[in-house]
């Protein structure tokens, strides 16, 4: 058990003919650091949607001469995903294309629906078929039987954002129009951008706007729909200001790349802010301060300012190595080859080590042991995050409290367990620090859930039911 990413949202809408597929690869390519387990474009031109998307990496996905293969088009939608629900298939891959009485869509989606088994079932009951266990098809099922009986798609969306409970950010295309759209407590991050040819671009993240060239104009609010065509952009709102703002917290202290602003807040910022804290709340005598690549590192120096404890840099990580939890197979060997210890750093040192999280406590241990092979003398973990106690139902693949290191053992008994000196969390009051207000969900550290728990909270529930079917 550990954190994965979520997923990437990307689109593109110019007046004129462009090469959207390369604009969307560069885009991907930006966003991969939320998803590396499978990638799709869907290019249209003059209303023809072409398509390319499998599992793998982008650059894996997405050749020289795959990306040749695609038109000139006026709009793209894209998308990097890692599935928290839904099995690591190419039919789960996105964006999810469909044809209708009305036309044609593509969507492509980030978050989770808390109520999807329930939407899911009774569309089953009213003969839908279903091709993917993802999220995203039961969105595309509700938005196109809406658009059977209201003259355009982006009322449709808006009436099936009256039906869907959760985390939603997405982006839709239509032949004649682009649109996004982010749920009404704005769990997941969007905003778009502007080339400085006229070219907009929707993104999961700012930083995939600095990738195309484009510069941030806002973050899409909470409830909105923006609606892009040759007309121009127009907002609806009448989902905004209904319900309680809820980022999801973790966007800062994880998910999102360090060089990303998310509602007006700087990432690394909110990092280094979490580093400060743990300063304060934890302190101890130290050496040297050294981060987890990457997401400790700019907390690691927040400690560093704060305590007065030099910064230095102690783990290297091999840059050609994907993440440990993407990969299936034994963690403990990926964690040797992502990551050594700088000998001549912590040998004989005194070790404040900073990582943002400890789900089960495999890979915290193996990290603890790299440091000690090195011969660090005292090892004192502080964690960025207050502690996992409770699954996430939003997004973020934390699904049961028995995988959940922090639910059967005593903040000691822990520390003894992953073999450091000393261990320290962030305090949960503190998660204000890292995003600036207090407008944000903490609900897998404190267990105050803004919508209703899914009846049914299994992640591969879909799969689950199939094979239950089958027995």
């Amino acid at each position: 058990m550990s954190i994965h990413e979520e997923c990437g949202v990307f689109g593109v809408m110019a007046d004129h003919p462009v090469d959207a597929a390369h604009i969307c690869y560069y885009g991907l390519y930006a966003l991969q650091h939320r998803g590396q387990e499978s990638c799709g474009i869907v290019v249209n031109e003059d209303g023809l949607f072409v398509s390319h998307k499998d599992t793998g990496l982008v650059s894996e996905v997405f050749s020289k001469e795959v990306l040749m293969s695609f038109p000139q088009g006026t709009m793209a939608v894209a998308h990097t995903r890692y599935g928290t629900t839904g099995a690591g298939n190419r039919s789960n891959c996105q964006p999810i294309e469909v044809n209708h009485q009305k036309g044609h869509m593509a969507i492509a989606h980030n978050g989770n629906l808390s109520n999807a088994a329930e939407l899911r079932s009774a569309l089953e009951l009213t003969g839908a078929i279903f091709h993917t266990s993802s999220d995203t098809e039961t969105i595309a099922y509700i938005v196109t039987k809406e658009r059977l009986t209201v003259p355009s798609i982006e009322e449709a969306l808006s009436r099936a954002m009256d039906i869907l409970e959760g985390a939603y950010s997405l982006v839709l295309m239509s032949p004649q129009k682009l649109i996004c759209a982010r749920d009404p407590r704005g769990f997941r991050p969007l905003c778009y951008g502007k080339t400085e040819d006229g070219i907009y671009v929707v993104a999961s993240e700012s930083c995939a706007l600095k990738a195309v060239g484009a510069h941030f104009v806002r973050d899409v609010e909470p409830g909105e729909i923006l609606i892009f065509s040759k007309d121009g952009i127009v907002s609806r709102r009448e989902h905004c200001g209904k319900k309680e703002k809820k980022l999801c917290i973790f966007e800062y202290i994880y998910f999102s790349r360090p060089d990303s602003v998310i509602d007006g807040r700087s990432v690394h910022t909110a990092r280094v802010n979490a580093g400060k804290v743990l300063a304060k709340t934890h302190p101890v005598e130290a050496d040297i301060v050294i981060g987890v690549p990457d997401s400790g590192l700019d907390a690691a120096l927040g400690y560093s300012r704060a305590s007065g404890i030099p910064y230095g840099i102690g783990l290297i990580k091999n840059k050609y190595i994907g993440r440990t939890f993407i990969a299936p197979g034994d963690r403990l060997d990926k964690v040797n080859i992502k990551l050594s210890a700088v000998e001549d750093v912590v040998k004989d040192k005194r070790i404040v080590l900073i990582d943002d999280s400890i789900v089960r406590g495999t890979t915290s241990g193996r990290i603890v042991a790299l440091l000690r092979e090195a011969g660090a003398k005292e090892i004192h973990m502080r964690i960025s995050a207050p502690p996992f106690l409770f699954p996430c139902f939003y997004g973020t693949d934390i699904d049961s409290q028995d995988n959940l290191i922090a639910c059967r053992h005593t903040v000691p008994e822990i520390a003894a367990m992953i073999g450091v000196d000393s261990l320290g969390y962030l305090p949960v009051e503190s998660l204000g620090e890292l995003s600036g207000n207090k407008c944000y969900c903490s609900a897998c550290f404190d267990g105050n859930y803004p919508t209703e728990i899914p009846k049914d909270t299994r992640k591969n529930r879909f799969e689950q039911k199939l094979s239950d079917k089958v027995k």
